[in-house]
């Protein structure tokens, strides 16, 4: 079966060098011959660069794995011009797709604020959804455990009254 090659990609977005790409690949699991065929590169060198890291004293991290992460692609910032076609469609830059992981048929989440237009990804909206529950919530109050509760006793009651 062939790797996600869409995958592969978000996992070394951010990563300059050949050497640090392979060790992100081989981090996330990718065989060899796989991070050879996506790099565009002989197997010999993929095996060059991860041998060597475990001559050196174990296996080294890429520079900058973390900005391969979703959290760190959904809060990187960037801008682009973008024009108003037909019927109001926008067509999102691919570097914008790309950055954060969209492809055809996601959904996004339009928020109209002081005359800006802000697209959320469903878990960047989530996150929001949650940080503004989270204000109104005493500390060390749990909503699942309440609900959990409340069934309970709901179902208790249907027993008692048959």
């Amino acid at each position: 079966m062939q790797p996600d090659a869409h995958k592969m990609k978000l996992e070394i977005q951010g990563l300059t060098t050949i050497s640090d790409r392979i060790r992100a690949l081989n981090q996330a699991g990718y065989s060899r011959a796989d991070i050879a065929r996506f790099l565009g590169k002989r197997y010999q060198q993929v095996r060059n660069v991860l041998v060597g890291d475990e001559q050196v004293g174990g296996r080294r991290k890429p520079r900058d794995i973390g900005a391969a992460s979703q959290q760190s692609r959904e809060s990187a910032s960037s801008s682009a011009k973008m024009q108003v076609g037909a019927a109001g469609h926008v067509q999102l830059p691919a570097s914008v797709r790309d950055a954060l992981g969209l492809k055809e048929g996601d959904v996004l989440f339009a928020r109209l604020e002081n005359g800006e237009i802000h697209l959320l990804t469903p878990r960047a909206a989530m996150r929001r959804a949650q940080a503004l529950v989270r204000q109104f919530l005493p500390e060390g109050v749990s909503l699942v455990d309440e609900l959990l509760e409340d069934r309970r006793r709901e179902v208790e009651q249907e027993k008692q009254n048959g």
